[in-house]
């Protein structure tokens, strides 16, 4: 048995995924913060849930993506509760809105800048000191990164002039001596952000309710661990992910990949401090991109940014190395912390990884609409076939939420992926296309399939190709078509099937991950939500992230009320219900 475990307990829980900035208190300025987790930890009380997910809490730059950060260490100041550092700062709510302003930032930022020049200096503050010594290893450079960002006019730092971008330690030493109080203030900065979080967790464990929180695997180049130690990242690629059913073009993130032979000649310190400085927050821990441990998708820097991830390559290239490789990082992850460690295995994911995370009792995630036999039933699975080391959900932070998928994804195929293998196969979709897919039940993007099309021989005669030639085509079809019929019957709901979502739909649903084997279950806070009339409107709106894209959209998602108004409302009894009838409460 992993000895990491024994952190928690090997017991059925449940859990809510609940991006900080997805939420606001009556007292909350502009943002979600520290202390409204305490909020959001009373509520998981309420409801029987006993984990709190979070998103990566790094300092954000500007996309405000917490999976492309400032730092692997450093907290996002936006979340620093104001009235908690001087009394009479306006602290009113802005939470009206379905989205975050994330001009609040530089609001906050000043306002912290004023709290600080009138509060305290670094030579004056011993808590100060001892929180600089403890995290020295990152602090040091992330301040006068940021500081040198900001004289530099928030220019990124291989833009900088040579000295500066290439760390000449004299002209670096000359700027500590002439930016002393801004360095300082980064570093006090850091502190209070330190402090709060660590308040909230001690409260959260007083409550018996856990904190999991989510280690990027990537960090971005304009980052000051890259311009610290460009010797541990691959700058000449930019990360990503390949062509699948759901990005067409695939993925570029354009965080540069790793060297991984320098990190361990390092000793693997790099990695050791970020579980270290982890381990004052999160009782559990999810590695993002874990199949990148094995393999990462390495995308040429100078590839042209419309070519996404299309012409991208794996590193390492030999397929024979992926088994070694993954689980010695892994195991330097697990061999290093007490923390829970739990994988994000989800996407073109080869077998020696879920193997690998088996042998090792390290959950993956189980997310219910993929939850397939895609090979020979094409069928979703029963909930005892879930895997027992999984974390079972319905949607993710990069997903449609479950009505959403429900009302206009299940049951059909990604247009521009079909139109891509019908060009591979020389396929004229031009003429298939309408033969196939029934136009007022296709949008966003989304080809959804006619039932007349109910046989492989009818797809095979109107596409006009054998079935050797396009077996990519006949798997998506196999996966995709009435798809929700099948899962319709999973859900026993009397009557016949509705294409519209409606809170019994979703309850119905979210019994099937709840009665899971999987030990841990944790669902989208915009799903538990789903059981109410709170989300208005169509459920498309409500999307956290859309992967590969950049938009205003992603990272901004709130919910419709604030947690005062969330810890009265009548929802909550409809989730500790469920939570109660899985025997995770």
């Amino acid at each position: 048995m992993n000895n990491n475990w024994s952190r928690i307990g090997l017991i059925r829980r449940a859990g809510v995924l609940i991006p900080l900035f997805s939420v606001y208190s009556k007292r909350s300025l502009g943002i979600g913060e520290f202390e409204d987790l305490k909020l959001i930890v009373d509520w998981c009380v309420k409801t029987g849930n006993s984990i709190i997910q979070l998103l990566p809490m790094n300092e954000v730059g500007s996309t405000f993506c917490p999976y492309d950060s400032l730092s692997s260490f450093a907290l996002e100041p936006m979340y620093i509760s104001l009235g908690l550092l001087k009394k009479g700062v306006k602290t009113e709510s802005t939470g009206v809105g379905r989205r975050v302003d994330y001009r609040i930032k530089e609001e906050k930022t000043n306002l912290l800048w004023n709290i600080y020049l009138s509060k305290i200096r670094l030579d004056s503050n011993q808590e100060l000191k001892i929180f600089c010594a403890e995290n020295a290893y990152w602090l040091d450079d992330f301040s006068l990164f940021k500081a040198l960002k900001a004289y530099h006019g928030q220019a990124p730092w291989y833009e900088w002039s040579e000295g500066y971008k290439n760390r000449d330690s004299f002209l670096l030493e000359q700027f500590v001596e002439e930016h002393k109080e801004e360095i300082s203030f980064y570093k006090w900065t850091q502190a209070q952000a330190f402090k709060q979080f660590k308040d909230a967790k001690d409260y959260a464990e007083s409550k018996k309710v856990l904190l999991k929180g989510d280690l990027p695997m990537l960090v971005s180049r304009d980052s000051a661990d890259v311009w610290a130690h460009p010797e541990f990242f691959k700058l000449e690629y930019a990360a990503g992910a390949p062509p699948d059913m759901y990005c067409a073009k695939g993925q570029r993130w354009g965080m540069p990949t790793y060297n991984w032979d320098y990190i361990e000649a390092d000793e693997f310190i790099y990695v050791k401090e970020k579980l270290k400085f982890a381990e004052n927050f999160y009782d559990i821990l999810r590695i993002d991109h874990a199949v990148g441990l094995f393999r990462i998708w390495s995308i040429p820097y100078n590839e042209p940014m419309e070519n996404q991830g299309l012409n991208g390559f794996f590193d390492p290239s030999d397929e024979k190395v992926w088994r070694e490789h993954g689980k010695k990082l892994l195991s330097v992850l697990q061999n290093n912390t007490s923390i829970v460690l739990c994988a994000e295995d989800l996407g073109i994911i080869p077998k020696v990884c879920p193997d690998t995370l088996k042998e090792m009792e390290m959950p993956g995630n189980d997310v219910q609409r993929w939850m397939k036999d895609w090979k020979t039933k094409h069928d979703f699975l029963r909930p005892e076939e879930y895997r027992k080391f999984a974390v079972a959900m319905l949607s993710t932070h990069d997903t449609a939420s479950f009505a959403a998928w429900w009302e206009n994804e299940a049951g059909t195929v990604d247009e521009d992926f079909f139109i891509r293998k019908c060009r591979d196969r020389q396929v004229a979709l031009d003429a298939v296309k309408e033969r196939l897919f029934d136009p007022t039940r296709s949008r966003h993007g989304r080809l959804r399939w006619k039932e007349e099309i109910d046989s492989v021989k009818k797809l095979t005669d109107i596409l006009g190709k054998p079935p050797e030639e396009i077996n990519d085509l006949i798997e998506l079809y196999e996966n995709t078509y009435l798809e929700k019929d099948k899962l319709w019957k999973y859900l026993d709901i009397k009557g016949p099937m509705r294409e519209k979502s409606s809170s019994k739909i979703v309850k119905a649903a979210l019994g099937i991950t709840a009665a899971s084997k999987s030990f841990l279950c944790i669902e989208l806070i915009f799903d538990l939500l789903s059981l109410a009339d709170i989300c208005k409107g169509d459920p498309y709106q409500y999307r956290v992230n859309r992967p590969g894209t950049v938009s205003p959209d992603n990272w901004s998602l709130k919910i419709p009320l604030s947690l005062e108004e969330l810890l009265k409302h009548k929802v909550n009894k409809a989730i500790k219900e469920i939570v109660v009838n899985s025997g995770r409460a």
